[in-house]
């Protein structure tokens, strides 16, 4: 975990600040996979009790003649929305804003926003760093469920069949998929689909030379460090089963004599004696995966996801 990094001479020798904006940048979900695709909610307190339905109703025919009308019940499992914090604290040496041509912060504050994006991506897809209290990620929710296909498994078929049946898994457990999720290297791959005369299927020639949909569902690129790229090529899945909650946007303060410690308690730095300031950017979400019951699926053993594995994956 590191402690001691800060924007040092070198680092902010580029850069000029003339002042501090007065809130850090929210948009997370400009570079957040997870945050354009998921359901969003805003949480009140920091847990919030989440009713999923786990028991389907049944009608029954009736007998003619005066046969007796049977009954039937529902019911609901509770899951919960935990809140926890993503933060982080950057130090600077006041001597380089003073010193710096360029606003600064206003170049940290964007990729201070981008960093908690990528936080939330390898949390909520793949559990990277995932708070206990966070449901089930994306990528273990669909593996446990058998809901994977790899690349290439099936002699002759094109990547475009094995989305397909990676979406039949999805489908079997009685979802319907509403979106895709892929690695960046993913769009060489659907450049170089080929149709029966050997021609590309994406033309360079239009616009969009990259599907921006795939088998009619929209399909979105991560481009930032979140993606686990040894065991996933593409996930997708019912993405209003999962639920992506803010109890609070990200704010910041400017910290002037604060002292910033290692998780050992060692005193790394301190401000007033260094002459640093430091900006502490603070958000607190919480993530949880609905999975409800449908007339279909197996609720202990569906998902609404499913991963499509890179060809070399064992």
């Amino acid at each position: 975990m590191p402690y001691t990094d800060s924007i040092a001479s070198a680092d902010a020798l580029a850069l000029i600040p003339e002042e501090v904006a007065s809130s850090i940048i929210s948009g997370i979900e400009v570079t957040s996979a997870a945050m354009r695709l998921m359901r969003r909610a805003r949480m009140s307190r920091a847990q919030q009790r989440l009713p999923v339905l786990s028991a389907l109703p049944t009608a029954y025919f009736v007998a003619s003649g005066g046969g007796l009308k049977q009954t039937t019940k529902m019911a609901w499992a509770n899951k919960y929305l935990v809140a926890e914090e993503i933060a982080v604290i950057v130090p600077i040496p006041e001597a380089y804003l003073d010193d710096s041509e360029f606003d600064i912060w206003g170049e940290v504050k964007p990729k201070i926003a981008e960093a908690f994006a990528v936080a939330i991506d390898a949390a909520v897809l793949f559990g990277t760093n995932k708070p206990d209290t966070w449901g089930t990620d994306v990528y273990t929710h669909a593996v446990t469920a058998g809901n994977a296909v790899v690349r290439g498994a099936v002699g002759g078929q094109d990547v475009a069949g094995d989305v397909s049946d990676t979406m039949a898994l999805v489908e079997n457990d009685g979802f319907d998929v509403n979106g895709h999720v892929a690695r960046r290297s993913m769009r060489a791959t659907f450049r170089n689909l080929r149709d029966d005369n050997g021609q590309p299927i994406f033309s360079p020639g239009i616009p969009n030379k990259e599907p921006a949909t795939l088998w009619g569902e929209p399909l979105q690129y991560i481009s930032n460090a979140a993606w686990d790229t040894v065991n996933a090529s593409l996930l997708t899945g019912d993405w209003n089963q999962a639920i992506f909650a803010t109890r609070q946007d990200i704010t910041y303060k400017m910290l002037t004599e604060a002292s910033i410690h290692d998780d050992e308690g060692a005193l790394v730095y301190n401000f007033a004696q260094q002459d640093m300031v430091g900006l502490r950017c603070v958000g607190r979400f919480a993530y949880q995966v609905a999975n409800a019951v449908n007339r279909e699926g197996v609720y202990s053993g569906q998902s609404p996801f499913g991963v499509l594995h890179p060809t070399s994956w064992t």
